[in-house]
């Protein structure tokens, strides 16, 4: 292969990658804006929380109920603190590599992220127990009937890998971001088509909640609930 017909290759690849970037950006922002209405005749039986950090979105639901007990599966004593108190458990799906390797951003790695970005790694559950949980510009509280909240107990146990007896698997490690969260073996893979925030927002649409047509980021489920 010629020089020229070398750089005329490797020009095209950078100017399909620079052109992915604004057409990736752009579809986000406009099927993040398309609403995914909720379900008719929705109750109001069961409250669950949509919370934010600026980039990542959990779901806060009740640690215990009537439909499941979180804590048979998602143990206290697996955080640092094992406080038993904590009436509530968050649940928020990502890049295991992300999750365990990069406690802050200046601690990303370009391999980190290329790899979570094309869909290669792994992905992990990261739970996080609260005792309190309150509106505010991060948080939106969602209502929902019996019988959707179970379909969304569903849809968040159905994301997590089980060993031979059915058990959530505990991924033992001092990468913790507080004294009341642990992380777990999850389902699936982490891209840039599907992030945390794309699998919170499919979490809403399984129990019929307001979501966008598609996000891959937490603006776009902040601005469906007005935020």
């Amino acid at each position: 292969m010629t020089i020229k017909k070398t750089l005329k290759i490797t020009g095209w690849v950078v100017l399909g990658i620079v052109s992915i970037v604004p057409i990736y950006l752009l579809s986000a922002y406009t099927l993040s804006r398309i609403s995914v209405d909720r379900e008719a005749g929705s109750g109001n039986d069961v409250a669950v929380y949509l919370i934010t950090n600026g980039v990542h979105t959990d779901l806060v639901l009740p640690a215990r109920s009537r439909h499941i007990n979180w804590t048979d599966e998602i143990k206290y004593s697996n955080t640092k603190s094992k406080d038993t108190t904590a009436a509530y458990v968050a649940f928020g799906w990502g890049d295991k590599g992300f999750y365990l390797e990069t406690p802050t951003w200046a601690d990303l790695k370009a391999s980190v992220a290329c790899r979570a970005a094309c869909g290669y790694g792994s992905s992990a559950m990261h739970a996080t127990f609260y005792k309190h949980v309150r509106e505010d510009s991060t948080s939106v509280k969602i209502m929902m009937s019996n019988a959707q909240y179970s379909r969304l107990v569903s849809y968040i146990k159905g994301s997590f890998r089980t060993d031979d007896g059915q058990h959530f698997i505990n991924i033992p490690t001092n990468a913790n971001y507080g004294n009341s969260d642990a992380f777990y073996e999850a389902k699936g893979s982490y891209s840039i088509f599907h992030t945390c925030n794309t699998w919170t927002n499919n979490a809403l649409k399984s129990c019929g909640q307001k979501a966008c047509l598609w996000t891959p980021f937490d603006t776009g489920l902040f601005y469906q609930y007005g935020r």
